[in-house]
């Protein structure tokens, strides 16, 4: 019902059983607790036409009393980020790592202290429902550990236990693609509610798979690791095509440039030599993607990568090897699209976790909202 709401509300309680099958007295009950939960709220009340028909009060997602919180753990900075219960970023704050190869307890204890000032600076008064965390590779969300990191060099990292100790706030953690793949299917990319994979592009290049609204994990939590998937040559996916390699190939080519970020914004002033990098990698993706989709069969594939996301070329060029390579996907301008979150990806992704844990479970031991009860 929760879900019903995010998607069309404000909108009538007549309406929310028609779209979710349950009968209005199950809907009755539902929308009494989450508004005593003070998730939704009533909007005010509606007529028919000409002011004909009863009047209903339709029922809304609530954004004004609580935000969940957010952290995304990268190769090297961490993103603290705030959002609001219909998925908007209210604040994000990224900080580079202090070390190359920071220790788990230095980052964590970074984002711990960092979180008091964000929310006392962006709340406005809401309350904080709970903590997001989100990283790449190897993730098990049930124990809330990061199982493997290989670039921060991470092993089986206690995440939830030391951050729920630290902010008193309940803890989710769950691998960046399969929290944005989730972000999706809440209030992202329609198309992805009956299947999806979402390929995620950055610093570390992996993937997730969700097909009738559930994202696979794995036995060993370690589905969507394609950074090895060979993509021609001696090369693999994630050597060929992530930040750091795409910094390497620009100072092999001569054009030297301090992070990816810069080589970024080089393609976006129009650089030919930075652009014809990104097309290289698109054109490297739409290998990987075409793999992908014929592995998968999904309704849509999701492109987590910025050029994909700001160049349209990019775009182009990635559809068109899909076009060439994959023998299932027969229409790439409707199968594989950009990310619904290009230029908030990272702040996205942590409280992703959060939210989508509590779409999935509103009625909960939620510590904050059972105090409202």
């Amino acid at each position: 019902m929760l879900n019903a709401v995010l998607d069309h509300g404000p909108v009538a309680r007549s309406t929310v059983a028609r779209l979710t099958g349950l009968s209005p007295a199950s809907v009755t009950g539902h929308t009494a607790q989450l508004l005593a939960r003070g998730l939704i709220r009533e909007s005010p009340e509606t007529t028919g036409p000409r002011g004909l028909g009863r009047p209903h009060v339709p029922v809304d997602i609530d954004t004004g009393r609580y935000l969940v919180a957010g952290a995304h753990i990268a190769v090297t900075n961490s993103t603290l980020s705030l959002m609001d219960l219909r998925g908007r970023i209210v604040a994000e704050d990224r900080q580079p790592h202090r070390d190359v190869r920071p220790r788990p307890r230095q980052v964590l204890d970074s984002l711990a202290g960092r979180l008091p000032r964000l929310m006392s600076s962006y709340a406005d008064g809401r309350s904080v429902l709970a903590l997001g965390v989100a990283t790449g590779h190897r993730v098990d969300p049930g124990a809330g550990v990061i199982v493997r990191h290989p670039q921060l060099g991470w092993r089986n990292v206690a995440v939830r236990d030391h951050l729920a100790a630290a902010t008193g706030l309940p803890v989710h953690v769950d691998s960046h693609a399969r929290a944005l793949a989730r972000a999706e299917q809440l209030f992202g990319e329609a198309s992805t509610r009956g299947s999806a994979v979402l390929l995620f592009v950055g610093a570390v290049v992996d993937a997730a798979f969700a097909t009738a609204g559930e994202v696979h994990l794995g036995p060993r939590h370690g589905a969507g690791s394609i950074a090895h998937l060979p993509v021609g040559g001696d090369g693999s996916l994630e050597s060929e095509v992530s930040e750091g390699a795409m910094v390497r190939l620009a100072a092999e080519r001569g054009d030297a440039v301090s992070s990816f970020s810069a080589l970024l914004d080089r393609a976006l002033a129009g650089e030919a030599r930075a652009i014809e990098l990104f097309r290289r990698r698109a054109r490297l993706v739409g290998r990987a993607a075409a793999l992908l989709l014929d592995m998968f069969d999904p309704e849509v594939l999701v492109v987590v990568e910025p050029g994909t996301g700001l160049l349209p070329y990019c775009l182009a060029d990635l559809r068109t090897e899909v076009a060439e390579r994959s023998l299932v996907c027969d229409d790439p301008e409707q199968a594989v699209v950009a990310s619904s979150f290009t230029g908030s990806v990272l702040s996205t992704a942590g409280a992703a976790v959060a939210l989508g844990a509590l779409y999935a479970d509103p009625l909960g031991p939620w510590p904050a909202l059972t105090a409202v009860s």
